[in-house]
């Protein structure tokens, strides 16, 4: 799997100074974190989620969540189950049998709605857990959390040596995280549990419609969801207590949930961007832009990314493209990040950047550089001169609408 890879070798050479490069989910921990990028849920009852994957449907997918959860009615559970035990089955069957590579296979989760669920799928999938990158944890909590990471251990410890490692992904969206009565000390908590486990954690997830449900809110297409200052506020403590660079975690943002919406603000994505892409024919697909995926959701992008979140919950394929053309690394961040690393030899602190335009400490920046380069090595690194747009303008329509 790769990012980007339905594009042609000279439009990739036009649009990439380094391309992004290949991933399984049998790649390293370190750069498998970041590739989770934009992982598109699907309800476990979709009857043709194998076809959607060998067919490429679905353009730009490389990472999937199968559905458990709320997507499914609590009196669907048995057939949903069921429907996903054998769509897993025959696609592990087809690659065995090399009718699909399993390097075409995007990463697939599954969000499982108790231990004891993931317990018995786990149980009842035997070695066709392979398929599977990891289970996203739901509600994950002091109560539950110990339970859902000790079964995935437990499995990676008896797993046959040709398996990949199976990882947990905590979803952070319970009312114990968000109260601020009991936030710290619940987030302390969960630090340290976490940190038990570290080996087996991809990354650490916001569920901000479920901290939301909690209050009656619900964000407007026109808002982000740090425009909601009880979600940002959380949101600030959970980017504090893991979001550290010392200790190497990967923190996704939380779900867009519109895919078409009237607008009522003006939208704030600059019409410049567009313009030194395409002059005026970007202008004009600008706005055509705008009301395919809604500003708010590239806003909300862009101030995930200045928090240091890397990866989002979608659902609708059209979220697929601007989350991920928004994660390439642009060319002028890769000379500065390159430059930090190049230069911490201890012979200098401080230089002017290739660009001319700011001052690069080493040690200050040095964890910034090498979050960059991590990023870059999956997403791949802009041209001089390009933008995250011309990925956009190089975007056909897509209706294919999957819940």
């Amino acid at each position: 799997m790769r990012y980007f890879n339905y594009l042609q070798p000279e439009e990739e050479a036009g649009i990439f100074h380094i391309a992004p490069s290949h991933f399984t989910n049998r790649t390293p921990k370190e750069t498998l974190a970041y590739a989770v990028g934009a992982a598109l849920y699907m309800p476990a009852t979709r009857p043709a989620i194998v076809e959607d994957i060998i067919d490429n449907k679905i353009k730009g997918l490389t990472s999937m969540v199968i559905d458990l959860e709320d997507a499914v009615g609590d009196h669907q559970v048995e057939q949903a189950e069921a429907s996903m035990l054998d769509q897993i089955y025959r696609l592990y069957t087809m690659i065995k049998l090399g009718a699909v590579s399993e390097e075409s296979i995007p990463l697939i989760f599954i969000r499982v709605r108790s231990p004891q669920q993931l317990k018995r799928i786990i149980t009842i999938f035997e070695e066709t857990t392979e398929m599977i990158t990891g289970f996203m944890l739901p509600k994950f909590s002091l109560s539950n959390g110990q339970q859902y990471l000790e079964i995935i251990q437990s499995y990676n410890y008896t797993k046959p040596l040709s398996s990949p490692t199976l990882y947990g992904l905590p979803i952070l969206e319970s009312s114990d995280v968000i109260y601020k009565e009991v936030r710290y000390q619940t987030l302390s908590a969960l630090r340290q549990l976490i940190a038990q486990y570290k080996g087996c954690i991809l990354n650490i997830r916001i569920g901000a419609t479920d901290f939301s449900s909690l209050f009656g809110l619900r964000r407007s297409p026109d808002m982000t969801i740090y425009d909601i200052s009880v979600i940002r506020d959380c949101i600030t403590d959970i980017i504090n207590y893991f979001g550290r660079a010392e200790d190497g975690h990967v923190i996704s943002g939380p779900v867009w949930e519109y895919f078409k919406s009237d607008r009522v603000l003006k939208p704030q994505l600059r019409q410049t961007l567009f313009e030194e892409t395409a002059g005026r024919v970007g202008r004009k697909r600008r706005m055509e832009i705008l009301n395919r995926y809604v500003d708010g959701l590239i806003r909300e992008i862009a101030m995930d990314k200045e928090n240091g979140i890397i990866g989002k919950t979608i659902i609708h394929p059209t979220h697929i493209l601007p989350v991920q053309s928004m994660y390439v690394v642009t060319h002028e961040e890769y000379m500065d990040a390159l430059s930090i690393i190049d230069n911490n030899t201890g012979m200098l602190g401080v230089f002017k950047s290739k660009y001319s335009n700011k001052m690069n400490e080493i040690k200050p920046h040095l964890n910034w550089a090498q979050r960059m380069l991590a990023r870059a090595r999956v997403y791949g690194v802009l041209q001089e001169n390009v933008n995250f747009t011309t990925l956009l303008l190089g975007e056909k329509e897509h209706e294919q609408i999957l819940i």
